[in-house]
């Protein structure tokens, strides 16, 4: 796991130093609390994982078509700004006291915590508004803002969140299809957004951005299920945020209607979907992509 661990090494010193230089240009007028409180969680660590998959992405399809790979960052990286600030409001807005209640996020107080409801909800708009903003400045910057919409609004994030909210009302039926639903929405959809940018960047055709949409879901959903386990099995120290939140929520999780044992059979059935959409490409990328399913796979925070 040495080199995939050098791989998200490298895409997050690169997207962190990318976001404070963003968020020095995009916030210079906004109210100083404001701007400090949108900087704390944006720039308060993380994987980073769905701007080193656009990165990746971008890679793998200028690799197919046989041209340097020296500009992929220059090409990804408003994809890359995108969606880390998309996916930063999204966390914010989940640890709500309306939402899940959450005290912790990334080993420290979550936003609402730090800095009151009423601005946590403030950040979360404006996340997600530097998202698109980031994002039309990069290539075929009306198909990627389509694609970051989509995977964002109710037929993505906010589609996946209610359906969430839905699964802990009293006499609510919640079984593997449901909680599949949830996941495809809530988690999936972003992860596959990150991919399709990425390769959207690079100039794909619908055969590669078909590739990576595939890629990034079954990812996405392998994600999930790895995240219901460590629910259960982790502990806040490692996890950097509150465990058993989700029983406590009577939410509907793998492990929930599954079992752990069936979570973690449904986690490696999505890891085998996630290597089988890179069948036939070869390269660097391709290698990398393939490293990250069992970095998934294996995760333990």
């Amino acid at each position: 796991m040495a080199d995939i661990a050098n791989w998200l090494a490298s895409a997050q010193a690169w997207i962190e130093a990318e976001l404070e230089r963003a968020l020095s240009r995009s916030l210079a007028t906004a109210p100083p609390r404001l701007a400090e409180a949108v900087r704390y969680p944006l720039l308060g660590g993380g994987k980073r994982l769905r701007p080193a998959l656009a990165l990746t992405c971008c890679e793998l399809v200028l690799e197919k078509a046989g041209s340097p790979t020296t500009r992929a960052r220059e090409l990804a990286l408003p994809a890359a700004l995108g969606l880390e600030a998309l996916h930063t409001y999204s966390l914010v807005h989940d640890d709500l006291p309306c939402m899940d209640d959450d005290d912790l996020r990334r080993g420290r107080p979550t936003v609402h915590k730090a800095y009151g409801e009423a601005t946590a909800v403030l950040v979360g708009d404006a996340l997600q508004a530097l998202a698109f903003e980031w994002v039309a400045h990069g290539p075929r910057a009306a198909e990627a803002v389509r694609v970051l919409a989509r995977a964002a609004g109710a037929r993505g994030m906010v589609g996946g969140q209610a359906l969430d909210l839905a699964s802990s009302e009293p006499g609510a039926a919640v079984d593997l299809a449901a909680v599949r639903a949830i996941h495809g929405l809530k988690t999936a959809a972003l992860i596959e957004a990150a991919c399709e940018l990425g390769a959207l960047a690079a100039g794909a055709r619908e055969r590669e951005r078909r590739v990576a949409r595939a890629y990034g879901r079954a990812l996405g959903l392998c994600f999930q299920a790895v995240d219901d386990c460590l629910d259960v099995t982790g502990d806040a120290a490692t996890l950097g945020k509150t465990p058993g939140k989700d029983q406590r929520l009577e939410r509907g999780t793998l492990v929930a209607v599954a079992g752990l044992e069936g979570a973690r059979v449904e986690a490696a059935l999505r890891a085998a979907e996630a290597l089988g959409a890179l069948e036939g490409w070869d390269g660097g990328a391709a290698r990398s992509l393939r490293e990250v399913v069992a970095f998934v796979l294996q995760r333990s925070r």
